[in-house]
């Protein structure tokens, strides 16, 4: 019951918010406050196998990773004389969940200059477009070690 007393709460500030009843109004209202409240609220009293509040955390430093692989992207096209040295490189994880790795792994690929073309258990294989080191340890540190530390937090 408190998923649905939470539901209306928000579905009724969303009403107050848009100060609309039109009917994609109202749709997309409920499809959101059902969201939250899907995300927020755990629907029994077992213990989601994620966090929150780790999520929320982990979403300014994606935006920063995203952000400083854009300009650096941005710069080589602009820029001919940069150098592009593209390659594969074989990344290992200490993320021990699926999803985490999943995450990390989506993370990777949506920030520009690089892509994750395959997991294999503990293993990522990441082309990346300006390849410093073949090291696995040192091409970790600079592709994945921030977003990875944070995604362990989730």
């Amino acid at each position: 019951m408190q998923r649905l007393q939470w539901g209306a709460v928000l579905f009724i500030v969303w009403l107050g918010l848009t100060n609309s009843v039109q009917i994609q109004e109202l749709l997309a209202g409920l499809a959101l406050s059902a969201a939250i409240v899907w995300i927020a609220i755990p629907a029994s009293e077992e213990k989601r196998p994620w966090s929150l509040f780790g999520l929320l955390a982990y979403l300014p430093v994606f935006l920063k990773n995203l952000v400083l692989s854009n300009i650096d992207v941005a710069g080589r096209v602009l820029n001919p004389r940069l150098p592009i040295n593209p390659g594969i490189v074989k990344v290992r994880t200490n993320l021990t969940r699926p999803y985490q790795r999943l995450m990390l792994a989506n993370s990777i690929t949506l920030t520009p200059g690089t892509i994750t073309l395959e997991m294999d258990g503990e293993d990522m294989y990441i082309h990346w477009i300006d390849v410093r080191s073949s090291q696995p340890e040192l091409a970790g540190q600079s592709i994945k070690d921030e977003m990875e530390a944070a995604i362990s937090r989730i």
